[in-house]
């Protein structure tokens, strides 16, 4: 990175050599007194992590592209290594076109479990440099390192220092945003992947964002887009220079005054450490189109166990009941429910789903996709559950906590509900 483009208001930009902050130049001091004073947010996304997990499981696919997903009539990219992307395959992509894009790519199914292992020990690895880690996803965080100063240095001195330790514990890579803010330091990580560091000055944010689209900025979707693009406002230059009151005219008042800060580099987010999941939900997309209720039933209850064994794993409960259904021409209806007590007990989560799915009206319309859903979660603790008059001590909770432990023991599957266990030759 040149002093020349420095000077002229270019993001500093780079991949970074083995001490992490080469690229920013020799000079550059370590203790936060310099570019990157104040610019306490970093965010950290791991490169293609599903692909390089499955990447570091099986070395012979060294050198070839590789894509995570469902390898179905109507499988879906989940994830697909630089080699795969520079073929035009990303994920959510379906997998019979991905394989059209690039097909001498090795396919891997999903592997949830070996993915969450892995992650883990990423977000340990982030919270033994600061207690204040926002966790994502399994592959991307936000760290506040304001108070790790003392002990590490300054913020790039302690993203080089994650980048190099994640290479050398997980043998993966991850690109590292550094800025002043959230969203800025989000955008910081996407521009300097992959296996990248990139600081952001806060002297530097406006022209940095004044050439990007208005959709990079986060709650900018087609709608808002397409609306912005009749006013003229294609960047986020323009849109900073705009009068907050006529964004707020178009767009309502809290998201023009919102989209006018983000805009000229202001976002007061605090990284929160370990925020609640607001909703745990699964869903299933079939290979093939689903009309019978009976295979649609038991789908709702091996979604709804799954929902249970994940709200117990995480020491919440929810109370309301949701399911989606989506017809094979791709019209979808929800429909919802709470209950008088918070619960994380697949059987009653499934009880109430089934019931949903049966007063839906569907009949016996083909189905593409369903989904469980279990909003307005909270800690366990925070919702003490009172036993039924006559229910007896041991119930369906503590059965299925059992469950858990046997699957934790011997795997996923090792017990499961005997509705789940026989399965019908014509199920999908």
């Amino acid at each position: 990175m040149s002093r020349r483009q420095l000077e002229r208001g270019a993001a500093l930009r780079g991949m970074v050599s083995s001490d992490g902050i080469a690229a920013l130049g020799e000079d550059f001091p370590g203790d936060g007194s310099g570019p990157d004073a104040g610019c306490d947010i970093l965010h950290l996304d791991m490169d293609a992590f599903f692909a390089s997990v499955e990447r570091l499981r099986d070395p012979g696919t060294r050198g070839r592209p590789l894509i995570v997903g469902g390898t179905g009539p109507r499988g879906v990219v989940s994830s697909a290594d630089y080699l795969a992307r520079a073929r035009g395959v990303h994920s959510a992509m379906p997998m019979a076109r991905a394989l059209r894009l690039c097909p001498e790519a090795v396919v891997r199914p999903p592997d949830g479990a070996a993915y969450r292992e892995v992650s883990e020990s990423v977000m340990e690895l982030l919270r033994s440099v600061t207690p204040l880690v926002q966790q994502l996803s399994l592959d991307e965080a936000f760290l506040d390192v304001s108070g790790a100063r003392r002990r590490l240095g300054g913020p790039v001195r302690i993203a080089a220092m994650i980048r190099r330790r994640v290479r050398e514990e997980q043998r993966l890579t991850c690109s590292v945003g550094v800025a002043a803010t959230r969203f800025v330091a989000k955008l910081g990580s996407t521009h300097c992947k992959p296996d990248g560091l990139l600081l952001v000055p806060t002297g530097h944010v406006p022209s940095f964002l004044a050439p990007l689209p208005v959709g990079a900025l986060p709650g900018v979707g087609d709608k808002t887009e397409r609306t912005l693009a009749r006013l003229g406002l294609r960047t986020v230059g323009a849109l900073a220079r705009t009068d907050p009151e006529l964004l707020r005219g178009e767009l309502g008042d809290r998201a023009g005054t919102r989209l006018s800060e983000l805009a000229r580099g202001v976002d007061r987010t605090p990284v929160v450490p370990e925020a609640p999941d607001k909703s745990v939900g699964a869903e299933e997309t079939f290979d093939t189109d689903v009309g019978d209720p009976e295979v649609i039933r038991r789908e709702l209850l091996r979604l709804s166990e799954r929902v249970g064994r994940r709200l117990r794993a995480s020491g919440q409960v929810g109370r309301t009941v949701s399911v989606k259904l989506r017809r094979a021409d791709f019209s979808t209806i929800t429909r919802s429910r709470t209950l008088p007590e918070h619960t994380d007990v697949g059987r009653e989560i499934s009880a109430v789903a089934r019931e949903l799915y049966e007063s839906s009206g569907l009949g016996r319309d083909r189905l593409r996709l369903v989904g469980v859903r279990v909003e307005g979660v909270v800690s366990e603790e925070r919702a003490p559950r009172q036993l039924v008059l006559g229910e007896e001590g041991t119930g369906w909770r503590e059965v299925e906590r059992a469950v858990d432990r046997v699957a934790a023991r011997f795997g996923p599957g090792a017990v499961q509900s005997a509705a789940l266990a026989k399965r019908d030759e014509n199920d999908v």
